[in-house]
Order: C-alpha cells, then sequence, then structure tokens
C-alpha cells in the first residue's frame, strides 16, 4: 500500500485569525504553513521596529504559540511567550516572547534565523514564514482623500472610520519572502483568514510575488469571512463585500468562500454596536466562482485582554475546532 498523502495546508494572514485557525488545524493529521504580515507597527511591536530596529514579531508569536506543544513544559512555555508585563517602566505593556525573540536574533545575528529556533523551543507542528523582510509600512487612502501611514491608526481609527478605504499600499515595496512563494505553490489548500480585511489579510497580498502565486496555485483557495465589522476598515461591509476585495488582488481564484450562519449572543453585539460593528450579512449567491460554506462557526468565550494590553482586541472569535473541521472537509 502506498503512502497516505497528509494535505499541505497554508494559511495567510496575521493576529487572532490566523492564531484560532491554526490552533484547530494542528489537531489533524496535516503539514501546516503559516504566512505572516510583517508591518504592524501598533503597541508592542512600534517598540520593536523602533527601539531594535527589528521587523514586527507580534503575529510571528502569534501564530508561533497556536502551533506549539500544549503539553507538560511545552505548555507553560505558551503561558510564557503570550505573557504581557503589566508592571515595570518600559517593560509595561511588552510580552515575554517579543523580547525574547528580539535578544535572539541579537545573539543569532538573524531575526530569521531566531524565528526558526524559537519555533524549536515551542516545539511547533508546522512552520511560521514572514511573508516578507522588507522594513515597510502600510498605508490607507480613504475616499475623502487623505492617508494613513500606519497600521495601527488603519485599526484604530482617529478619523471618521465609517469611511470608506479606496486603496492600500506598502512604502516602501516589499519583496516576498521565497520560503513563503515555495509553500503557496506547493500547498494543497490555501486558507485566507479570518482575520482584519485591511490590516491582517492584505497587507500580504500586497507583496511583490505573493498575489500572482496565490493566482497560478493549483491548491484549493479558501477565504473564511471575518464574524463582525471592522469600524475604520469594513464598516457596514457585506460578505459580498469583503469577497469583492479580495477579488482585486487575487481575481476570481477563490474556490470557496466560509461563512458563519449561527448568531452571535446580544450581550456580544451590544459591546460591538457602540464601537459601530455588527455581525457580517451573508449576503452571498450560489456561483459558478466559488462554493459558499456556511456553518456554526462562533467561539462560545469572551476574550478578555490583560490590563497592559493598549490595544483593542475582538471580544467574539471563531471557533477553532468547528473552523478546523469545515476546513479539513474540503
Amino acid at each position: 500500500m502506498g503512502k497516505t498523502h497528509v494535505p499541505k495546508i497554508v494559511c495567510i494572514g496575521g493576529g487572532t485569525g490566523t492564531f484560532v485557525a491554526l490552533k484547530g488545524l494542528k489537531n489533524y493529521p496535516c503539514h501546516l504553513s503559516a504566512i505572516v504580515t510583517m508591518s504592524d507597527s501598533g503597541g508592542s511591536n512600534k517598540r520593536i521596529r523602533d527601539e531594535f530596529g527589528l521587523l514586527p514579531t507580534s503575529d510571528i508569536r502569534q501564530c508561533l504559540v497556536a502551533l506549539s506543544d500544549e503539553n507538560g513544559g511545552a505548555g507553560l512555555l505558551r503561558k510564557l511567550f503570550m505573557y504581557r508585563f503589566e508592571k515595570g517602566k518600559g517593560l509595561s505593556g511588552m510580552t515575554f516572547g517579543n523580547l525574547f525573540m528580539a535578544a535572539l536574533s541579537d545573539i543569532l545575528g538573524s531575526q530569521e534565523e531566531a524565528i526558526k529556533q524559537t519555533g524549536h523551543v515551542l516545539r511547533i507542528q508546522g512552520t511560521v514564514i514572514p511573508v516578507s523582510f522588507t522594513d515597510t509600512n502600510l498605508f490607507a487612502k480613504y475616499e475623502d482623500g487623505h492617508v494613513v501611514t500606519e497600521e495601527h491608526l488603519i485599526d484604530e481609527p482617529t478619523h471618521d472610520g465609517r469611511m470608506r478605504i479606496t486603496d492600500v499600499y506598502l512604502e516602501p515595496q516589499a519583496e516576498a519572502n521565497p520560503e513563503a512563494i515555495r509553500v503557496i505553490r506547493e500547498a494543497d489548500i490555501i486558507v485566507l483568514g479570518p482575520g482584519d480585511l485591511y490590516t491582517s489579510l492584505l497587507p500580504n497580498l500586497l507583496v511583490n510575488g505573493i498575489p500572482e502565486v496565490i493566482r497560478k496555485s493549483k491548491a484549493k483557495k479558501v477565504y473564511v469571512v471575518n464574524l463582525m465589522t471592522k469600524y475604520g476598515q469594513t464598516y457596514n461591509f457585506s460578505a459580498v463585500d469583503h469577497v469583492a476585495v479580495m477579488k482585486q488582488y487575487i481575481g476570481d481564484s477563490l474556490d470557496y468562500v466560509v461563512i458563519n450562519n449561527a448568531s452571535i449572543p446580544s450581550k456580544a453585539l451590544k459591546v460591538y454596536e457602540k464601537s459601530h460593528e455588527q455581525q457580517v450579512v451573508d449576503n452571498l449567491e450560489t456561483n459558478s466562482k466559488f462554493k459558499v460554506i456556511r456553518a456554526d462557526l462562533v467561539g462560545r468565550q469572551f476574550t478578555k485582554p490583560p490590563k497592559s494590553d493598549t490595544l483593542v482586541r475582538s471580544l467574539i472569535r471563531h471557533d477553532s475546532n468547528n473552523l478546523a473541521a469545515v476546513l479539513i472537509s474540503l
């Protein structure tokens, strides 16, 4: 008998959305790779960039933790890597994992090598790949013509967050990490999302070479639509609006669009309402381009960030196990 083929799954994104997808998928027999955005500039990342001269590591750290061994000593390491200091001048708000990787980059003389070695320390199941090693920033142009020059200002707008984004780009132009190109070429399934459309997903698709290789790839391409709209990015966006933005970058190459069809607890909806955010309306129709998959994907736990975390985090997330089961079924 021949060997059974272990599917190669590539998750593209960043932030908590990719964390959730990886956490569920690692329980299945598959080879996992996470391709992670490298243009974040808020919170702990800002200091990693400004004070250490390194590329942002928070999204990388989250993916490493998602893929890490959860048993025994590695489980404790996992908690340590997510630990955010609440006290200490200059330390408050920083995560242990980001500081660990900054120290390791210094010791090894390479941030790329530091990411690989951190993966060994956490005994990860899979690989975490920065989409690019170009030191770049995300820019967004809005319908009134003004331009925002940093990712965290798109995420947490000081302007009217109901305005639509008309253009996003990286400056300077970023070149793809060859490793990212390789795993996309070899993938059986490419998972885009969940995650904030303009700050977690698109920064990957703005890197030279990445959208082209996705379009040409023979892999099944899956887009996981967010549970909620995001003020400052996708205010009032329906599912069709989300897919339309993705098409601008990867054309008609999607095979599946996965969307939640369960209701979100009213307690959570009330909190989101205060931030002008609502459940994404499913107005997707069956078409010849891609298949729509609907499932109960709502996590039942509310997320509570530590006090020292200054950034706004999502309250409700996709359920890791349910999402993974849907993706594996493809």
